[in-house]
């Protein structure tokens, strides 16, 4: 944002109100640095996570071995890993969000997302309705009535926001009235697509957090799990489609690099999970649903403009642009009788 003092000096300020650009004071520095941290921090989590249940928890030797400082450490980090990563996944989506979208239009899908989310899980976990009949173990976090640890809902929402800003890239490119609709489709398919892939490692491996007391064919798991994704997925995104209304953001490839490390992030933590379970068949199927289609449309996602990072004009030109030059004489002054700033040429 420029704008210009009392004795006609060129100031700049650090805020820009347009989508893709700073939203928040200090954002290029603290606030970024912050978010950097965060999406860091809940990636280490996730690498520690995959080392002890894959590595550590098997092999219960190498455990007895550790020293007693070793060993609560070790108690501590298995008691509290889980919870860790969520919530520095949740942190990192939300100084994500605030970026990209502002934190109007970021809380317009937070408090759907964790809402719709809690709601669904409480009804599932009592009613089995509509993921079918389950229960959560311990080494998630606190319940929530007992039910649903309250980490359940945050990852909800950085999942289901890293996907739903991948999948509104067609938006661009298609104008036809059904687009929203199959960007929200697409979206909830991304999100179940990790789910494919991280629910048969979470029940069945070495350490299980939830258990399936309703058998089904697709690995102890109901088929109806799926279409309750599908359904709460998609029931979040609307909403904050339908808030966001003439508001709707729509990023580019660069803009697109975090939310698409987040979902890459814990779709490689999940498929890894799965794997080393020895559960093959789940991978192969979010790849060809979630992974793949994720890199496809941020490789679709349009290029940023040079000029984006470029200040935006004064809204006002009458009251704060540069006095006019006045025109200068001969040939060329017939062509060229203003002076511009080039750092507001092709800005948007």
């Amino acid at each position: 944002m420029r704008w210009f003092s009392s004795s006609g000096v060129l100031v700049s300020l650090p805020f820009q109100s347009s989508v893709g650009r700073s939203v928040l004071p200090l954002s290029g520095s603290i606030w970024q640095r912050l978010e950097a941290l965060a999406l860091g921090l809940h990636i280490l989590s996730l690498f520690f996570g995959l080392a002890g249940l894959l590595w550590v928890v098997p092999h219960p030797e190498w455990v007895a071995s550790l020293p007693p400082i070793g060993l609560q450490a070790f108690s501590l980090s298995m008691g509290n890993g889980g919870v860790a990563y969520m919530v520095f996944g949740a942190l990192a989506a939300a100084l994500m969000g605030s970026r990209l979208l502002g934190v109007r239009r970021l809380l317009m899908f937070l408090i759907p997302a964790v809402g719709i989310s809690l709601g669904s899980e409480l009804l599932g976990t009592s009613t089995g309705i509509p993921f079918g009949n389950y229960g959560y173990l311990s080494g998630l976090g606190y319940k929530i009535a007992g039910l649903v640890p309250f980490t359940i809902p945050l990852s909800w929402f950085y999942v289901g926001l890293s996907s739903y800003l991948l999948a509104r890239v067609a938006l661009r490119t298609q104008r036809h009235w059904l687009i929203h609709f199959e960007a929200i489709m697409l979206g909830a398919l991304l999100l179940t697509a990790w789910d494919f892939v991280l629910d048969p490692a979470m029940t069945r491996g070495s350490i299980p957090f939830w258990t399936w007391f309703q058998p089904g064919p697709f690995f102890g798991m109901p088929l109806q799990n799926f279409g309750g994704w599908m359904l709460t997925g998609a029931a979040f995104m609307t909403v904050a489609n339908l808030l966001w209304g003439e508001d709707q953001p729509i990023l580019d490839r660069r803009q697109l690099v975090g939310p698409l490390v987040l979902y890459v992030a814990n779709f490689a933590f999940a498929l890894l999970m799965s794997l080393g379970s020895g559960i093959v068949a789940p991978a192969g199927l979010g790849l060809l649903l979630g992974l793949g289609p994720a890199l496809g449309l941020w490789w679709s996602a349009k290029t940023p403009s040079p000029y984006r990072d470029q200040p935006v004009p004064p809204s006002h030109p009458e009251q704060d642009s540069i006095p006019p030059l006045q025109a200068v004489e001969g040939e060329a002054g017939r062509d060229w009788d203003t002076l511009e700033d080039p750092g507001w040429v092709g800005a948007k």
